[in-house]
């Protein structure tokens, strides 16, 4: 089966890349001191220090094979390709909330660069699906447990 594609800016790449590498080149290394060290107590059969440091030693391996898979089947959202007339990856979009008249900005992005702290919603949330090819002035509802919601697309930067 093929690899699931990342959809990434060059921003959210390097991100990546540079987890990537301090995982290889500084969490290893600290995490085997940490084992190395828990191994020096002695009996490793009931020594809750080795248990943990193999536990993060796991987590930190299996975290690289992810990074390594994601930044293998990357797909740059090109920036001279995002469009100013229809909401597509990457374009920054206003939105104003019809109901309580308030404009929020988003910048659509794929899942692995979602961060609705720092309103960088995804492609795949009900909010990014919605508005994904509206064009500036499109009203779009948005389907949630509580009701649907109804956006006004303002701009498109």
């Amino acid at each position: 089966m093929a690899d699931k594609v990342t959809i990434l800016t060059v921003a959210g790449l390097k991100k990546l890349e540079d987890e990537l590498e301090n995982l290889r080149s500084v969490k290893r290394q600290e995490v085997a001191e940490r084992i190395k060290v828990a191994i020096s107590y002695g009996d490793i059969s009931e020594n809750s220090e080795y248990d943990d440091a193999k536990n993060e030693q796991a987590f930190v391996e299996g975290r690289i094979i992810e990074l390594e898979k994601m930044i293998r089947t990357a797909k740059i959202i090109d920036d001279a390709a995002i469009s100013k007339e229809v909401v597509t990856l990457g374009s920054k979009v206003v939105v104003e909330d019809m109901e309580f008249n308030e404009k929020e900005t988003y910048v659509v992005v794929g899942t692995t660069e979602a961060d609705p702290t720092e309103n960088r919603i995804s492609n795949e949330s009900p909010v990014g699906a919605a508005i994904l090819g509206q064009k500036v002035g499109a009203e779009v509802n948005v389907p949630t447990p509580a009701g649907g919601l109804l956006y006004r697309i303002v701009a498109i930067e």
